[in-house]
């Protein structure tokens, strides 16, 4: 199949990209944010739950949570190189938001074929927000991998980790195993049976919870049992690739911003960005950063237009995006030097969501064993 040609970025994409940029910059400005997720530098802070819901509503308002909703579901049905440029100023900006965890729900729960999928789909196009809780204790998000079971009954009991921005959701798309195999539920997280047990991480712009079900009734069903893993195999690529957006955009400002630092800092008399030791892992990581950016859009661009290389290009872009974003991270601090690594220097927020989101779903290395496994495996069954 033909690809069309600047990956499908359309107008359209672009306009939704630079309005996300200038809300985000007139509202989610470093010092601002700084001053909201950074406020205590105590090591024995809570785990709390900061974020600005006042940004969250304009973001609703704009029709930020409909963009990946099909039409017929009352959405904007924008394609996935539309949803990757938001995702870049999401994190360009850090901000703190439920909304790259309800973007990832919406691709699952579009790939449902239930009538309670279409009717999860017609509430996120009105603003409500949602959390994937589908990976088991050891960190898995593999189809497979779960520690939650439902019974005869169809109550729900055990544990969903690593759930992201559990404290900012209404409610929870949950994976469970049955005998007749693997299906997804939506549950409240207000539920009789729910508990959301706040996690302490590193991140300071997102919150991470495990949430613990004992049996709890009345979930919805967006995805039989048996059905599950095929609605999750079918929209892992969306979510490799958002998140992977996400860092690019995260290690654009870094860049961006330790350059205007060395234009700035005078030693020995000379800007620090006229000495090659620092101009030259700046180009470097430029570099570095184009080149998962074009992953990325190649990605969404797969997604959209060539499912069949769909997950081979979202692994690949999450793998680049996870290397750039380490870059990125550590050059970031080492040339802003003595004030790199201090709380007071805005530097640590990024470089704190970076760490994170590389392993959100798999670090580089997970991702091109996975390469590894497809490849290789395609090469030996044709050999």
């Amino acid at each position: 199949m033909t690809r069309p040609h600047d990956f499908g970025f359309d107008e359209t994409a672009q306009i939704l990209k630079d309005t996300a940029r200038r809300l985000l910059q007139d509202h989610c400005a470093p010092e601002a944010l700084h001053r909201l997720v950074a406020a205590s530098a105590e090591p024995a802070r809570a785990s709390d739950c900061v974020w600005d819901p006042s940004l969250w509503r304009k973001m609703v308002d704009l029709g930020w949570t409909a963009v990946a909703v099909p039409e017929h579901a009352g959405g904007f049905g924008m394609g996935l190189t539309a949803i990757a440029g938001l995702a870049e100023e999401l994190g360009r900006a850090a901000v703190p938001s439920p909304l790259v965890a309800t973007l990832c729900a919406t691709y699952v729960a579009a790939a449902c074929d239930s009538d309670a999928a279409r009717q999860l789909l017609r509430r996120l196009a009105s603003g409500f927000s949602v959390s994937l809780a589908g990976t088991d204790r050891r960190g898995s998000w593999a189809p497979e991998d779960t520690d939650v079971v439902v019974d005869e009954a169809g109550a729900l009991h055990g544990t969903a980790w690593f759930v992201q921005d559990a404290g900012k959701v209404g409610a929870l798309l949950v994976k469970a195993k049955s005998p007749r195999g693997l299906g997804l539920y939506l549950v409240d997280v207000d539920a009789p049976g729910v508990t959301v047990v706040p996690d302490a991480i590193l991140d300071l712009t997102r919150d991470q919870a495990h949430v613990e079900l004992r049996d709890v009734r009345n979930a919805q069903v967006l995805a039989e049992p048996g059905d599950g893993a095929r609605a999750l195999v079918a929209a892992e690529p969306a979510l490799l690739t958002i998140v992977a957006a996400d860092m690019v955009g995260a290690a654009e400002w870094q860049l961006q911003t330790t350059a205007e630092y060395a234009r700035t800092r005078v030693q020995f008399e000379r800007p620090i960005g006229f000495f090659q030791a620092v101009k030259h892992p700046l180009v470097d990581l430029m570099v570095q950063i184009d080149a998962a950016r074009s992953l990325v859009y190649d990605a969404a661009c797969a997604f959209d237009h060539e499912p069949a290389a769909a997950e081979v290009c979202a692994r690949m872009a999450k793998a680049a995006a996870s290397d750039a974003a380490a870059e990125g991270s550590g050059r970031s601090v080492q040339l802003h030097g003595g004030i790199g690594f201090t709380w007071e220097c805005f530097i640590h927020i990024w470089f704190k969501r970076q760490k994170h989101n590389e392993v959100l779903f798999g670090d580089a290395a997970y991702q091109r064993a996975r390469l590894a496994d497809r490849l290789l495996g395609r090469i030996g069954e044709t050999a």
